[in-house]
């Protein structure tokens, strides 16, 4: 009885291909078909721990870690300077899913930056701003705006500390006109002061004093006057205006 031979079951040459292209562990450069490049840990065909990756279009580089295929962890992004040339630092705090998230410091500028909390790549919670014109914000923050309590020097060492909203002073404040030696305290609406009062605060050693100290409120009741019109601003219907505006220079 003549014996029947079954040809040998061999793999198609693309699964052995396909093995060897596997990437796990750490590896050198590997080039993408646009010309980025990765440098450092695999898992799963994925960047995964520390590693290195450049754009090509943009010459951005990010150092630091990685978590199946995205930003995670700690990381410093960088970009070069559009004149010299070299590379620049303007994020370096921690990531989540390719996104600034956690504490970290981005660098809009050699004098501007923002050094405190992110969520979902926006200025989120606790943070610190310098800007470049010399003020500074401390304070909250939510969705890259002021919001919360928070205080804004301005560079001319005048401030004001309260409520904010949408970027904006909104709620109960104070403005500490150091230069004049004056504060004003009360309510604010979008930027606007609507109800508060105005005194004297350290007028002798201010460099620019008024002439006049601030006259006494000749009023029977003039704590109950202010609570009341603050409440029908912050609470009442909207449209709802009583204004008591600072005497003196812009508040700012």
């Amino acid at each position: 009885m003549p014996l029947t031979k079954y040809p040998r079951s061999v793999e198609p040459p693309w699964k052995e291909w396909d093995q060897k292209a596997q990437k796990s562990g750490l590896r050198h450069a590997v080039y993408a078909v646009n010309g980025d490049h990765y440098t450092g840990e695999w898992l799963d065909n994925l960047k995964h721990g520390k590693g290195t990756q450049t754009w090509k279009s943009s010459k951005a580089i990010y150092d630091g870690d990685w978590k199946k295929g995205k930003r995670n962890g700690f990381g410093t992004y960088s970009l070069p300077d559009p004149v010299t040339g070299e590379y620049m630092k303007v994020y370096s705090g921690w990531w989540k899913n390719d996104k600034r998230q956690g504490y970290g410091t981005h660098f809009y500028s050699n004098k501007e930056y923002y050094e405190g909390d992110w969520k979902a790549d926006q200025r989120s919670g606790w943070g610190r701003m310098y800007f470049g014109n010399g003020d500074i914000y401390e304070g909250e923050w939510l969705e890259d705006k002021h919001s919360g309590q928070g205080m804004l020097q301005l560079a001319g060492e005048n401030r004001y500390e309260g409520t904010w909203k949408n970027g904006k002073k909104h709620g109960p404040g104070k403005f500490y006109y150091m230069n004049t030696g004056q504060l004003y305290e009360g309510v604010w609406v979008e930027d606007v002061p609507k109800a508060g009062t105005m005194i004297d605060f350290g007028r002798e050693e201010a460099p620019y004093p008024t002439i006049y100290p601030i006259p006494e409120i000749k009023l029977a009741d003039p704590v109950g006057i202010l609570e009341t019109a603050q409440a029908k601003l912050l609470d009442g219907p909207e449209g709802t205006q009583v204004e008591v505006e600072p005497q003196s220079e812009n508040v700012n």
